[in-house]
């Protein structure tokens, strides 16, 4: 008797037809959510000389040095913008957001500390020490603190995905573009090439408005340091 024939696989199932499809879905999962934040934030980032005015400049949390003392050059050169925003008048608080419990050091604390030994007074401060990542630092600004108007403070390459999400959940925010020059250009490469993951997640946790990780009570720090 002759072999029985194979039955022909289905046309969406054949390899010209499946590889295809997989180099575009995999397309799509990497660049759609980066071309979403940056689409989304065009018209919302600014150099400092040009930014706008808001009541609070947000400064997001980053690595401290060894020992946790003193802020590795990302977070320093935020810090630096936010201090520049507040001599210049266009911020009249500032919250540093971040980890007070990172394993690097409380981020917070050396931010507070960075800001009134560079003219911020500390009663012009307010500190979120559950600022977990960029999501959370957004969500509570909005929940805990009651920021309805601001400029996010930080590098470029972060900014399209933080003031995105923070306008997302209904934050009037502006970005301000803080400088590294002293960054190794591969930690730089490193960073920007983080924030497709990044961008990602940030799809996710928006289009399921999460709650921030630390969900706490209202918190009167901004508004007293805006009243200061």
């Amino acid at each position: 008797m002759p072999p029985a024939a194979k039955k022909a696989r289905p046309a969406w199932r054949r390899p010209k037809v499946l590889v295809p499809a997989a180099l575009v879905l995999i397309l799509l999962v990497t660049a759609g959510p980066p071309a979403w934040t940056w689409a989304s934030s065009l018209g919302h980032r600014y150099a400092p000389a040009h930014a706008p005015s808001a009541p609070v400049g947000i400064v997001f949390g980053a690595e401290l040095f060894p020992g946790g003392q003193k802020p590795k050059a990302f977070l320093a050169g935020r810090l630096d913008v936010a201090a520049q925003l507040f001599r210049a008048g266009k911020v009249k608080a500032v919250l540093v957001s971040g980890d007070a419990g990172g394993t690097s050091g409380n981020e917070t604390a050396v931010m507070t500390r960075y800001l009134t030994e560079h003219g911020v007074p500390a009663n012009h401060i307010a500190a979120d020490p559950h600022g977990l990542d960029t999501y959370d630092t957004c969500a509570r600004a909005i929940k805990v603190y009651g920021v309805r108007k601001a400029l996010l403070i930080s590098q470029g390459f972060h900014l399209p995905r933080a003031v995105t999400i923070c306008r997302r959940l209904g934050m009037d925010a502006d970005g301000v573009e803080a400088v590294c020059n002293s960054c190794p250009a591969a930690i730089v490469r490193k960073n920007v090439f983080r924030e497709i993951p990044a961008d990602v997640k940030a799809v996710w946790d928006v289009g399921r408005h999460r709650d921030p990780a630390v969900l706490s009570g209202p918190d009167p720090s901004l508004t007293n340091a805006l009243r200061s």
